[in-house]
Parts: C-alpha cells; sequence; structure tokens
C-alpha cells in the first residue's frame, strides 16, 4: 500500500527494503560515534519509524549492530571471493580494486564494521572475529588452491598468520585513505598487492 504526503505517492517499504534502509541509517551512526554513544531511537528517528518498529526488526542495540557487522562481513567476502583456477598473481590487482571500490562506496559500513573491534559488547566483537576470519580463510583457501603458493603450506607454518598480519595492514591502510590520505586508489593498490606477495613469497 503506498501512502500520499502532499500529492505524491510513496511507495511502502518491503521488509526487505527497511530492514536495509535501517542498516544503512545504523553503519552511519555506528561509523561516526562509538558503539556506546548510538542510541536505538535516533536510529529510528533518522530512518523515520517508529522505535517500535525497529525493535521488531532488531529487538536489542548488540543484535541491531552484530547486523550492520554482518551485512557489511557478507558484502567484503563477496568482494574477496576468488575465481576458481585463476593464479592468485592474476586476480589480486582486479580483486584489490573492486575491494577499493567497496570500501569508497560504502565508507561508513567499512568504517563500522571495524569500530566493532572496539565495541564494549563480547558477543558483537565475536561477531567481528568470526568476520575477520571467513576473510583470512577465504584468502588461505585461494593460495592453498593456486600452485605457486600451495606448497608454502608444507612448509611455512606462519603463512596463516601472515595473512592475518595482512588483513590488519590493510585495514590500517584503508581507514587511513578515507580519511583523507595523498595516496590514489592505484597506489593503495598496489601498496596492499605488494605487501601480500611479499609476506607469502614462496621465496620468503
Amino acid at each position: 500500500m503506498a501512502a500520499n504526503q502532499g500529492g505524491r505517492t510513496r511507495r511502502r517499504l518491503s521488509t526487505g527494503e527497511r530492514r536495509e534502509q535501517l542498516l544503512s541509517v545504523g553503519a552511519r551512526l555506528f561509523s561516526e560515534r562509538p558503539y556506546d554513544d548510538v542510541w536505538i531511537e535516533q536510529v529510528a528517528e533518522i530512518a523515520g519509524v517508529s522505535r517500535g518498529l525497529l525493535y521488531h526488526y532488531f529487538p536489542t542495540k548488540r543484535d541491531f549492530f552484530a547486523a550492520v557487522v554482518e551485512r557489511e562481513s557478507e558484502r567484503m567476502l563477496r568482494m574477496t571471493a576468488a575465481v576458481p583456477g585463476v593464479p592468485v598473481r592474476e586476480q589480486l590487482t582486479a580483486g584489490l580494486d573492486t575491494f577499493l571500490e567497496y570500501v569508497h562506496e560504502h565508507a561508513h559500513g567499512y568504517r563500522a564494521f571495524h569500530r566493532a573491534d572496539a565495541a564494549g559488547d563480547q558477543a558483537v566483537r565475536r561477531v567481528y572475529q568470526r568476520a575477520l576470519a571467513a576473510q583470512e580463510g577465504q584468502i588461505l583457501a585461494a593460495l592453498a588452491a593456486d600452485p605457486e603458493f600451495g606448497p608454502l603450506f608444507e612448509r611455512r607454518p606462519d603463512v596463516r598468520l601472515a595473512v592475518r598480519g595482512w588483513l590488519a595492514f590493510t585495514t590500517a591502510v584503508c581507514l587511513e585513505w578515507l580519511r583523507g590520505s595523498e595516496l590514489s586508489r592505484d597506489q593503495v593498490r598496489d601498496l596492499c598487492a605488494r605487501a601480500l606477495l611479499g609476506v607469502v613469497s614462496p621465496t620468503g
């Protein structure tokens, strides 16, 4: 059903669209403020819905922030999904280009995702840690399936730790880039690509 305001017809949002709207508002607020400083009532006000409707979708602030984090995690996993059979070196530049486009287009969500680690709520932090583990696993699986990098797993027990460190490095670089770094997107991409190849080099 549509509502008529000022002679204009406004389409009622579907359940999925409303949920996405609320998560977008939440991502913006959580990206700008610490977890404890975000109030559910303000999310409802900005989205133009009642608090009761918001609580219908997300019973608690913990549930709401966890949903924001999970949404961004799913996006990032899609952005960094490997193409089976294509060498890692060939995928890396294009994959980072796609990822940096996501970081730029969804800056609020990306910042909100990485603020989760500083949240005082342990349940929210666990959601964040699971999301990071999924990213790490996806990268390790791509490396393990690659003829060049696969043998590393037999003689380099530090590969997993190296990938984990690279994810932290990439996060720091991307957050600094969003704050107004002088580096171009291509420079950021090349920096991150060199860093990953450096830490997982078969000759390292």
